[in-house]
């Protein structure tokens, strides 16, 4: 059986991992932020590809399903993922094109019901709410109103950043993880060594 000191070992290097891990992301969401348009096009091509993997996954489900009453509709959403992947791949750019339109009407829509409803409530968030809802209807104006270039750099920027704090919160885990390893080690570290010495004195 492991000891104390052996499985310590095997969590900080899972924490070291995590942290490096972490390290990658942070790195890709710096590359990605400078360079917007690979970000757009490479989470354009990522999406689609997700969508043919859930499409393959959903129709082997209904397959093995054939004969129940969700056959036909698990066949229909594994087809619909299928063709909406391939759409994707083949036109990353159109894709980038719909789907910044669609973020731009919805930055929109929340700014405009976080101020109505700031000012209609008037709650102890009044003024964070506000500030919320003019923060959303002016960024749905700025993505709007440069449509359709804000297409190649607007989507990579969001999946740029999430990569970046993700990466973030990452190390922070594995940094702080190995601490409170490192901490439990040295705390159970004196305790076997008084241990050790008083059982051979024993035996002596």
């Amino acid at each position: 059986m492991a000891g104390p000191g052996v499985e310590g070992k095997k969590l900080s290097r899972s924490f070291s991992g995590l942290a490096l891990l972490g390290a990658v992301l942070v790195v890709a969401g710096i590359v990605g932020l400078v360079y917007t348009g690979v970000a757009t096009l490479t989470s354009m091509l990522l999406f689609g590809w997700l969508l043919l993997v859930g499409g393959l996954v959903g129709l082997l489900h209904a397959v093995q399903s054939r004969g129940t009453n969700y056959f036909w509709l698990g066949v229909v959403v594994a087809a619909l993922n299928l063709a909406a992947g391939v759409v994707v791949i083949r036109h990353p750019y159109g894709t980038a094109e719909a789907l910044t339109m669609f973020a731009a009407l919805l930055f929109l829509t929340g700014g405009v019901f976080r101020l109505v409803g700031s000012v209609v409530v008037r709650g102890p968030q009044f003024g964070w709410t506000l500030l919320q809802g003019a923060f959303g209807l002016l960024l749905g104006l700025l993505v709007l109103f440069d449509w359709p270039h804000s297409s190649l750099y607007v989507l990579g920027c969001f999946f740029s950043l999430a990569l970046l704090f993700d990466g973030l919160g990452l190390i922070a885990i594995g940094v702080g993880g190995r601490r409170i390893v490192g901490l439990v080690s040295e705390q159970m570290a004196p305790e076997t060594d008084r241990d050790g010495p008083g059982k051979t004195s024993e035996k002596d």
